[in-house]
């Protein structure tokens, strides 16, 4: 392995070493947009990277020969380990296994919270960008993971959080309008009011809803194209795609992460909600790297990390197939594809990489220092 400093010179990206997390100062940023892509939901690589049998023709066949595919990155093998998505996102965020704590769970809810600095803390505590360009994309069948915009580490948290788009985020923003507006029936708004006061306390770390005004202006735009009653807008992944489109197009994120969720439906055994979801993924994907190719500010100055967040069982005897919360060998068997601005093209990197490798590698391509990150900084990547 590469030391940082190395692979940031490496990549040629003019960034000042210097520039580290803990300075009394803050530097524009001029370093390339990165867009992290959870390959959510928990995905085999048999169905994903494999050429004959894949379901996401697009990432193998158009972007995987774009740049440098992990064909054998894994999750350690834990005691008590949770292969699952809050965790494996966690260990994708912050460069460090078993970075969390409870946030407050209820049964069967795992509500965790960073324990460690995330990515965009890392980013923003060392360059000058808005809490807007720094987007967190979010399902809306996962609002536990709306606690991942900053961890609880001393030197970071709030103040370097990133923002949320998601539609628990956009309902906060209706309903609070609803409610200003004051127009409907008193019985509707005695609903909103309701319905309001559960979304706000289910995040009770005062994040929430003091968005920025430019994700405000977002959500106003979103409402006048969308309407209030939600049978307009798209559902499942293709939400997550049609918001991170519109967020490149009218926040410009510097750093970005989608959280792919819809393989998930899975665990009740029904293998065409899988694949079918895995395909819807790529399709996004396809839509996401068009959008990157063509919009100002993101043409040629773009990095592209895809990572799954989890594997699955690839035992098809047991009564329900397609698991993934048991640390078995393949639920830790993933893979990641790298591609963009100053990375190598047509290259398959050989051996075994870890999962917590990304955040200190999306650091290195940033020109900063993940500096609790416990993973290795990923060589051979640039071009």
């Amino acid at each position: 392995m590469i030391n940082r400093r190395d692979f940031t010179s490496a990549l040629g990206a003019g960034l000042a070493a210097s520039v580290l997390p803990g300075r009394s100062w803050a530097a524009p940023y001029r370093g390339p947009n990165v867009i992290i892509v959870r390959f959510g939901g928990g995905v085999r690589r048999l169905d994903t990277i494999e050429p004959d049998t894949t379901y996401a023709p697009y990432l193998l066949n158009v972007l995987a020969p774009r740049g440098v595919l992990i064909p054998d990155l894994r999750i350690d093998q834990m005691e008590g380990g949770n292969t699952s998505h809050a965790e494996g996102t966690l260990n994708i965020l912050t460069g460090r296994y078993e970075a969390y704590r409870d946030a407050g769970s209820g049964l069967l809810d795992d509500r965790l919270e960073p324990t460690e600095p995330t990515l965009f803390e890392y980013l923003r505590n060392s360059f000058d960008i808005p809490s807007h360009q720094a987007l967190l994309i979010n399902g809306e069948d996962r609002p536990q993971e709306e606690f991942f915009t900053y961890g609880v580490h001393g030197h970071y948290g709030i103040d370097f959080r990133s923002e949320m788009l998601s539609l628990h985020r956009y309902k906060l923003y209706k309903l609070d309008q609803i409610l200003q507006e004051g127009e409907l029936p008193e019985e509707a708004l005695e609903a909103a009011r309701t319905q309001y006061s559960d979304l706000i306390n289910a995040d009770k770390r005062s994040i929430v809803p003091d968005q920025s005004p430019e994700v405000t202006a977002f959500w106003q735009r979103w409402r006048a194209d969308y309407g209030d009653d939600g049978f307009k807008n798209p559902r499942g992944d293709r939400l997550l795609t049609e918001l991170s489109v519109r967020a490149m197009r009218q926040l410009q994120p510097k750093l970005m992460m989608i959280n792919y969720q819809d393989p998930d439906y899975v665990h009740w055994g029904n293998a065409s909600h899988y694949t079918r979801a895995i395909s819807v993924i790529d399709q996004g994907l396809q839509r996401l790297v068009e959008a990157a190719d063509t919009t100002d500010g993101y043409a040629g100055s773009t990095i592209f990390v895809i990572v799954p967040d989890c594997g699955r069982d690839s035992n098809g005897l047991i009564d329900l197939p397609y698991q993934h919360h048991f640390n078995t060998r393949s639920a830790r068997e993933i893979w990641a594809l790298i591609f963009g601005h100053g990375i190598a093209r047509g290259r398959v990197m050989d051996g075994v990489r870890d999962q917590v490798s990304i955040a200190p590698t999306v650091a290195a391509l940033m020109g900063l220092k993940a500096e609790r990150a416990e993973g290795d900084i990923l060589s051979g990547l640039a071009s």
